[in-house]
């Protein structure tokens, strides 16, 4: 019966991961998909006002959840049906793969956003996890519509969308003193976030755009403007 069970699962995470390329290929799934990724700005939002402590008794037990369910989509086929009836037009081919088992979209933008919050000081921390949902976002939209021309493993005019949106949300999210150098250094980390977009490293975006940003910002901040307290928004 188990066995029974299990090949069952497989054949439907086969067809799963066939009906995920034909389904998040088109431009209106993807729509969809960014759309709900954008709901994650509350994230950095409700941050700024509140203790990092209190973020992580929020962000701590809610991603556990995730994590535990998306693991346990691979495993148990009531957990696999719900899961898929729901959720599985919005995932990506890669995020379906019943081999490899990685976890969706989702799950990654939280752990990325408790990563920020545990490493960084907040005001890191909020300027690179913003940069993921707004720069992200815009890069996947305008490079699958428009983009043409190459740049690394992304398009060039996903690479240019995801710079000048990273660059707005530099102008926009809070800064320690406003001091000019403070935008300076967060431009040049928009940039370095842009071109980490755009390799084609095996790591998932939701990851590693975000701790390169936090991490360049933090090492300009150390180098450039040692004197001030990143603290200050704690």
């Amino acid at each position: 019966m188990l066995h029974a069970d299990k090949e069952k699962f497989s054949v439907r995470s086969s067809e799963l991961t066939h009906l995920d390329h034909t389904a998040t290929i088109e431009y209106k799934h993807e729509l969809v998909r960014k759309s709900i990724h954008l709901f994650s700005l509350s994230i950095p939002i409700i941050y700024f006002f509140i203790s990092k402590q209190l973020a992580l008794y929020l962000l701590v037990p809610i991603t556990a959840a995730f994590i535990i369910v998306d693991v346990a989509r691979y495993y148990i086929p009531i957990v696999a049906r719900w899961f898929y009836k729901w959720f599985g037009w919005l995932l990506r081919r890669h995020e379906t793969d019943i081999n490899k088992k990685r976890l969706s979209g989702a799950s990654n933008v939280l752990i990325s956003a408790l990563l920020c919050v545990l490493l960084f000081p907040k005001v890191i921390a909020i300027n690179a996890f913003t940069i993921l949902i707004i720069s992200d976002t815009t890069s996947a939209l305008i490079g699958r519509r428009f983009g043409r021309h190459r740049f690394l493993a992304k398009s060039l005019e996903g690479s240019l969308a995801f710079f000048v949106s990273a660059i707005l949300v530099i102008l926009v999210a809070p800064k320690i003193a406003q001091l000019p150098m403070e935008y300076i250094i967060g431009f040049i980390a928009a940039a370095i976030g842009t071109v980490v977009e755009a390799l084609p490293i095996k790591i998932d975006d939701n990851l590693s755009i975000p701790i390169s940003v936090g991490l360049s910002l933090w090492a300009f901040y150390a180098w450039f403007l040692p004197s001030l307290n990143l603290l200050r928004l704690m």
